[in-house]
């Protein structure tokens, strides 16, 4: 089962989605992906999915020009901006699907009010996309 998740930046919302998935199920292959990708993953993402106990130090945010031509079980948007710009693929994609999230990193204030959002939204893609696992991909893989 092969699983893309794009968002713009690929530097919050995408690279916890594709942190999350890989913990659930370590037979998925899962990537993410920017349509406008930043130039590192957020330090606070990392930090928020640490306290979970997944590590995403070592990702990067990659362009999505890079996998246009793969095939995909799912192509799966996590922000609106990716939503409305999604590429054509010259792969097959067999579902594309959207699942969106505030973005984090335009939250404001003091750092312990940044990191709470942070944390909802990282509490609230685990909650989505493990009932995405559950519904969609866990009958699939087995």
């Amino acid at each position: 089962m092969k699983i893309l998740i794009l968002c713009t930046g690929n530097s919050c919302r995408s690279q916890m989605a594709e942190g999350f998935l890989k913990s659930f199920d370590q037979q998925l292959e899962v990537v993410s992906a920017g349509t406008a990708p930043s130039g590192q993953v957020h330090p606070k993402a990392i930090k928020a999915m640490t306290e979970k106990g997944i590590d995403i130090s070592q990702n990067q945010p990659e362009p999505v020009e890079k996998y246009l031509s793969q095939d995909f079980d799912y192509v799966i948007t996590v922000c609106g901006g990716a939503k409305e710009s999604c590429p054509v693929f010259d792969g097959n994609v067999k579902h594309q699907k959207h699942i969106g999230f505030d973005d984090p990193a335009e939250a404001t204030g003091a750092e312990e009010e940044v990191m709470s959002v942070f944390r909802r939204v990282r509490d609230e893609i685990e909650n989505k996309f493990q009932l995405f696992y559950k519904e969609k991909l866990a009958p699939e893989v087995k």
